[in-house]
């Protein structure tokens, strides 16, 4: 797929969160092509601190607006700079990069996504693709808090919203794993994205249940294109770029039930 490198200017930038902005994106031309679970690169300007690029998920695209969404987490003086870009300013930003999620053929599958933390911000735009092809999604959304749980109003627009935190204060208490949906329905795929020790999780659990399974991994991606080697997995077929083999992979070709 052709990556682009495009100066896209701030259209919005929306604080969710004290640690989480929602960057809209948008250019003077139509926006290239983008799958879920792909990624882009947005170069930082104005941190003298800050050298390389910042590797973040799509989490939606507006065609009817001409515009791309990126959920920031404000970890470090990168991401901060980033969320800090005002309405009006100009992000660098090479994209599409990576692989996407698979879209099931046949519109009676159901799928189930599932979102912890910041990891929740593909399954927006993927939520959304398949509702298009006749699937309607099921979102399992988990966080420590009912205030980390990010854009649930939109991802009830497009299917039906579970949810976890670990303190009880929104939805069922406790881990996405250990919802009572995942025992009360029955899905044929699941899709997941997260902080990793979740993702084995749910890769354990659908592995058991003998459901197909995909995720996306969040290891440190430099580069985008599989030149540093700083995001390698070890999967059954050797050493992989997650950012390039990736960062979408079916679990079969992962080590975790190893």
């Amino acid at each position: 797929m052709k990556k682009f490198i495009l100066d896209l200017q701030v259209s919005d930038n929306i604080k969710v969160h004290a640690n989480y902005a929602l960057l809209k994106l948008t250019h003077a031309e139509a926006l290239p092509e983008m799958l879920p679970g792909q990624f882009a690169e947005l170069r930082v300007d104005g941190s003298p601190s800050t050298y390389l690029r910042r590797p973040i998920s799509i989490n939606y695209v507006d065609r009817a607006k001409n515009e791309v969404w990126f959920l920031i987490q404000t970890i470090g003086e990168g991401t901060r700079q980033l969320a800090g870009t005002p309405i009006g300013g100009v992000i660098n930003v090479i994209l599409p990069l990576g692989s996407g999620f698979s879209i099931p053929e046949n519109s009676t599958t159901k799928a189930l996504l599932i979102g912890g933390g910041v990891g929740t911000a593909p399954m927006l735009y993927l939520g959304e693709k398949l509702a298009l092809n006749g699937i309607k999604p099921t979102f399992l959304l988990g966080a420590r808090t009912a205030n980390d749980l990010l854009e649930l109003e939109d991802f009830a627009k497009i299917g039906e919203v579970y949810t976890t935190t670990e303190d009880g204060s929104h939805g069922e208490k406790g881990y996405v794993t250990q919802h009572s949906l995942l025992n009360d329905q029955q899905f044929d795929i699941i899709y997941t994205c997260g902080p990793k020790p979740m993702m084995m999780s749910v890769a354990k659990y659908a592995h058991a249940q003998g459901i197909e399974c995909e995720a996306s991994l969040e290891n440190t991606m430099a580069c985008g294109v599989g030149a540093c080697l700083c995001c390698v997995e070890e999967t059954k077929e050797g050493n992989l770029c997650v950012c390039k083999e990736g960062p979408v992979f079916n679990i079969k070709r992962l080590l975790w039930q190893n």
